[in-house]
């Protein structure tokens, strides 16, 4: 079966894999250097119907019907524009493959950064948005210029629209306290991981019942913990399967601080004092103790998903009940102020490239500006003006009714409804528009994850946009290495997790180092440095 590499590698630099009267159209609209011609006329939504095409590069990916709720509904009717999908059918690589081979692919793709992407532009498939970016300054102005650097591709030219981007921290990792058996043990200090480690042991002999630490799904926990080892790191590190070291990313299974975190979660784990089933549990298990209280600390990447509910849950038995958090735990000796559990980055999560089978690209950017920008994300979020919301401030932020707060059900039906219409969520906007005004109400009516961000977690988090793009091609050289140093790295984890004593966790890791260096783990890290070295310099431009 031809793959989205196999049927790009073969277009070479052609812009088309289509008919000639593709190719003349793609010509037409977009020039020999893939830019949109540009006249002085603004394209407003509205004045005439628009037709939008869009795929969901992912296999679990199922866009609903555009117009079948309340507020796609407005801006159809409102805006003119209808968006149509084409649905992957569970194999969105053998779907793409398709499209490229016939020459029909959809207005934009939204997909994921890096090799999907650049495997598109390489193929001569992707129109560039620079020519745009005056005439539409949305994302511009609210993405900034930086941000827009860093997404460019190795021709210098932007291709990617981001999705769920900030230039602002923000992120939920962090610690979850079970506030009532917090009390009733006497409310004794939860600072270093000595702290929580005696706690953890007072939980044990006073609730047998409850799980003294849980680590969510995929051992998330775990990876938390190796912050509170470092000075000015985080679980970026884990993700990178690298760590930096002056100038050059160095191994993670030499890195003294990873090592001692794992001996750390080993010592937990024998001694019973967290989840026995951290790397197995699936996120209902995890949901389900948290909702229970049968949980006394909780560390994850988001905790706040189950924990903001369980709150609400336990509060209702008992009003002075419910969940906190607290600041990060830290080793003894070691600055709390510079520990970081969790890690954002500016680029958010994933983007939408236009193709050049749009008849009219500049069309398609102008409505993706324009759902981006503060009246798009506004209807797409709290639904169309007059119910949630009403205006904008002086600020350019949306003016929120009472029936906002007082309808918390109803408000969180439209943004339910809309989640899979979110292609270019504008973090900066929602989440500044969202805070302002939660934090004008009482304490009782404020959303309790709003609270902790404020207090506790946008402060403790790592800005890792410094190491975004840094992963190779998973078919080249570096890419077969780095899928063999993830099956080590894995492995080399879960072993740590159940060794008996600490002089097994290191004698884990040092057989790790071995066979990661064997399969060509420091070239794999020469091309990673170079990679992140570039990104610095973008960064300090």
């Amino acid at each position: 079966m031809l793959t989205v590499a196999g049927v790009l590698a073969a277009c070479g630099d052609n812009e088309s894999t289509g008919s000639d009267d593709t190719k003349d159209k793609n010509e037409e609209n977009n020039g020999d250097d893939g830019s949109a011609e540009e006249d002085g006329d603004v394209f407003v939504l509205g004045e005439e119907p628009l037709d939008i095409t869009m795929f969901g590069n992912y296999d679990w990916y199922t866009m609903p019907q555009w117009g079948a709720d309340v507020a796609t509904e407005w801006i159809k009717e409102n805006k003119k524009v209808n968006i149509s999908s084409i649905d992957s059918g569970g194999n969105a690589e053998q779907k793409l493959t398709t499209m490229i081979v016939s020459g029909e692919l959809p207005d934009f793709i939204w997909t994921d950064r890096g090799a999907t992407v650049e495997r598109l532009r390489e193929g001569g498939q992707l129109v560039a948005l620079d020519p745009y970016l005056d005439k539409y300054t949305n994302l511009r102005d609210w993405f900034g210029e930086q941000g827009i650097n860093m997404l460019r591709s190795e021709d210098g030219k932007l291709y990617q629209f981001p999705n769920w981007y900030n230039s602002q921290p923000f992120g939920n990792a962090g610690y979850v306290v079970n506030k009532g058996i917090y009390e009733e043990l006497g409310s004794p200090s939860l600072e270093t991981t000595e702290d929580l480690y005696e706690y953890l042991k007072l939980v044990k002999e006073n609730y047998p019942d409850v799980v003294p630490f849980e680590t969510d799904i995929d051992g998330q926990g775990i990876n938390v913990l190796y912050s509170a080892f470092a000075e000015g790191e985080s679980p970026a590190n884990i993700n990178n399967v690298a760590v930096p070291n002056g100038d050059k990313l160095s191994s993670i299974f030499t890195d003294e601080a990873y090592v001692e975190s794992l001996k750390y979660v080993s010592k937990l784990f024998r001694e019973r004092l967290m989840t026995q089933d951290a790397l197995t549990q699936d996120a209902d298990m995890v949901r389900e103790k948290v909702s229970s209280g049968q949980i006394a600390v909780y560390a994850g990447a988001s905790p706040t998903d189950y924990a903001r509910s369980g709150h609400y849950h336990l509060q209702e038995q008992d009003p002075d009940g419910g969940y906190f958090m607290i600041w990060p735990i830290h080793e003894e000796g070691l600055d709390k102020n510079e520990i970081y559990p969790g890690s954002y980055n500016m680029m958010g999560w994933n983007v939408s490239v236009i193709t050049k089978s749009a008849e009219d690209p500049e069309k398609v950017f102008a409505f993706l500006d324009w759902l981006t920008g503060p009246e798009g994300q506004s209807s797409l979020i709290f639904g169309p003006e007059g119910e949630y919301w009403d205006g904008f401030n002086d600020q350019g932020l949306p003016q929120f009714t009472e029936k906002y707060y007082e309808d918390a059900e109803g408000l969180a039906k439209v943004e339910e409804d809309t989640v899979n219409f979110q292609w270019n969520g504008n973090s900066n906007f929602l989440d500044t528009a969202k805070a302002e005004f939660e934090l004008t109400l009482p304490e009782d009516k404020q959303n309790w994850t709003t609270q902790w961000q404020h207090t506790i977690t946008w402060e403790t988090q790592y800005d890792a946009t410094q190491y975004l793009n840094i992963s190779p091609l998973p078919e080249s050289e570096e890419g077969i290495i780095q899928q063999r140093i993830g099956e080590i790295f894995e492995e080399a984890r879960a072993q740590a997790v159940y060794a008996q004593s600490d002089e097994e966790v290191e004698k884990i890791m040092q057989n790790a180092e071995k066979s990661a260096q064997d399969v060509g783990y420091e070239k794999l890290l020469e091309f990673q440095t170079a990679k992140w070295q570039e990104n610095l310099s973008t960064l300090e431009e």
